[in-house]
């Protein structure tokens, strides 16, 4: 309320970045799942030409999946939950509606541009960087519109404080600028030499050089994209969603704090054993290690918000979301250090546990936390009830029986080709050749397939449940009340 009178906030901006998070997620899960049927079935690389290769298809489901269906997802929280936590509509400055929409546009346009040249081919083969230098360009136009909008709307605020989501929307907003902007630094080559196609370019970095930018760079693209913009969403979401009040807000702060220091030095640990000096590799992997911290301090405050009040769980399926996606937030930031650990590592890396570890993550957690974050607004977007609470609840047991699946077949088939890869006899000759850890992995590739199969079933489920929700759910005359805390 303000001098009496209600704020009517405008929903229109997330509600287009939903349908983008929706839309996105179908194509960058579908292409996921046909991916693991090709690593289990190869002879399915040879049904659609060059265009339905492994090799062309990777880098669409990586991209697709991390700034088409997250930062959609990112977008469409930021756009609502903005709004009511600064106690100001878009309504009331033209101005930042106008940046919110060209926001959009851009945004969409990019990410179809993205699709359609990463089927082509056209790529700078950087991992998470594949987008070449035009669409880099329009990145950086639409995400410094996404700070205007941030600063602007805090500029125009009600509410003087400013809650502890908004520091994690900062940080993202001002980290992904710096990264994004080192890391693609690029020269084309047309420009330079007078050859080759005026849209390819070179990295300005090269060797050990481009390998440190690079790994900077895409591990905390994991930090500032699949971490402290989902813990923003699930500080607001968890505690609306229960009644229940955040645990503990210092707690929220220093995890706030130690994630913004120690992220930013463990990406390292994707260089051990490399080229890289090696007090580099071991700072990357004691940072990793030091990272357990800040980070289980905001899992274990999420879950410490529940005290008292777990029977919610029995009745309500998006407490179970994020709950769950929390735990897996848990796991995966215990697993990934344990993975630093040079030792581990020498068994680790470049196995299929690290993709185990990457996707239980995505899946389980950020995944999951934007699902929980739609289905929350969507009745209050829409003004309408969720079309099918058991459809809801029938797709958080079928998908999470997809990352179990997933991510144990996945440790299993890492460990197993670890070890074959290390195994020596007697004369120190290699005891398996590569085509026998091929051999052996194959029923983990098929469950892991499998797994990815169950989960895009239940995201299909998902985007009906949403789509009937906003055409046909039971018109509501007023939002849903959240539940409110027992009294001790």
């Amino acid at each position: 309320m303000q001098n009496g009178a209600r704020i009517e906030y405008d929903y229109s901006i997330a509600k287009a970045f939903t349908f983008a998070t929706i839309l996105f997620g179908i194509i960058g899960m579908t292409v996921g799942v046909i991916l693991a049927f090709q690593l289990a079935f190869p002879s399915l690389n040879n049904l659609a030409g060059e265009y339905g290769t492994f090799s062309r298809l990777r880098p669409l489901h990586t991209n697709g999946v991390a700034f088409g269906f997250t930062l959609s997802g990112i977008f469409a929280s930021w756009y609502y939950i903005s709004q009511r936590i600064l106690k100001v509509s878009l309504k009331e400055s033209p101005f930042l509606m106008g940046v919110a929409k060209l926001h959009f546009i851009l945004y969409f346009i990019t990410i179809l541009l993205a699709v359609v040249t990463l089927f082509m081919g056209i790529t700078t083969s950087k991992e998470y960087a594949e987008l070449e230098w035009p669409l880099d360009i329009l990145i950086v136009v639409w995400w410094v519109l996404w700070g205007i909008s941030i600063f602007g709307m805090i500029g125009i605020r009600r509410e003087r404080t400013l809650y502890i989501s908004m520091w994690y929307f900062i940080a993202c907003f001002i980290a992904v600028a710096m990264l994004h902007l080192f890391n693609n630094m690029e020269v084309p080559t047309a420009l330079v030499s007078g050859y080759g196609s005026w849209i390819h370019s070179v990295s300005m970095y090269a060797g050990t050089n481009d390998a440190l930018v690079q790994w900077w760079y895409g591990h905390n693209a994991v930090a500032f994209v699949f971490t402290t913009p989902i813990i923003a969403m699930i500080y607001y979401f968890l505690p609306k969603e229960s009644g229940q009040n955040v645990y503990s807000y210092k707690l929220s702060i220093l995890a706030f704090w130690g994630l913004m220091f120690v992220y930013l030095w463990a990406g390292g640990h994707h260089l051990v054993y490399s080229t890289v000096p090696d007090w580099m590799q071991t700072m990357g992997s004691v940072m990793s290690v030091v990272l357990i911290l800040p980070s289980w301090g905001s899992a274990i405050n999420m879950l410490l918000t529940m005290k008292g009040e777990w029977q919610q769980l029995q009745t309500n399926t998006l407490i179970k979301f994020m709950v769950l996606a929390s735990t897996f937030y848990m796991l995966s930031t215990i697993e990934g250090p344990i993975q630093s650990i040079k030792s581990v590592n020498a068994i680790a890396h470049f196995t299929d546990w690290i993709p185990g570890h990457v996707h239980d993550g995505v899946l389980g957690w950020v995944v999951f936390m934007i699902m929980a974050a739609l289905f929350h607004m969507a009745p209050r977007m829409y003004g309408r009830e969720i079309y099918s609470k058991s459809l809801m609840d029938t797709q958080f047991w079928l998908q999470t029986t997809g990352i179990v699946l997933y991510f144990t077949s996945m440790w299993i088939a890492g460990i197993t080709q670890g070890m074959m890869w290390r195994a020596y006899d007697e004369y120190g000759s290699l005891v398996y050749s590569f085509i026998d850890t091929v051999t052996v992995l194959h029923p983990y590739y098929t469950i892991r397939a499998v797994g990815g199969l169950l989960y895009l079933i239940g995201f299909f489920m998902f985007a009906y449940n949403m789509y009937k929700t906003a055409t046909a759910g039971r018109v509501l005359d007023k939002e849903p009340v959240n539940a409110s805390p027992v009294a001790a």
